[in-house]
């Protein structure tokens, strides 16, 4: 396993994560989200707490790296591609999950959620993948 790409990854990933997170969720889909809750109403902190987003941000990094590597993804549309599979994927399973068990999601904030982290994910997964791709040899 390339383990300079995989840290590289995994740090680029993380990072694009955070900031594509911070845009999407905490500014474009906030307002939508608020209105959309379950029975349980507006559960958001006042203020997250970073340590435990950095981190929660780093680890999806570095788990879509590391698919990254396993799978040989190096360009900018497997990447993409890739990355919005994994996205839609673990966006559905964690969702419904958590509708299923909680009273937090409604079904509309549910779609959106799947529908974001998708795109989400799709574009973190191209651009990480062609941070990855640079300086690979032509064979």
């Amino acid at each position: 396993m390339d383990l300079k790409k995989l840290f590289m990854g995994g740090i680029v990933a993380g990072i694009l994560y955070f900031l594509l997170g911070w845009l999407i969720y905490g500014m474009l889909l906030t307002n939508f989200m608020n209105n959309h809750t379950g029975a349980a109403g507006n559960i958001m902190k006042t203020e997250p707490d970073f340590l435990y987003l950095a981190i929660g941000n780093l680890a999806m990094g570095f788990l879509l790296a590391y698919v990254f590597v396993k799978s040989n993804v190096s360009s900018m549309a497997g990447g993409f591609i890739t990355g919005g599979v994994l996205g839609l994927l673990m966006s559905v399973g964690y969702d419904c999950m958590i509708y299923s068990t909680t009273t937090t999601l409604s079904k509309t904030a549910m779609a959106a959620d799947v529908a974001a982290a998708t795109v989400m994910t799709a574009v973190v997964g191209a651009i990480t993948a062609m941070v990855m791709g640079m300086g690979k040899k032509a064979a």
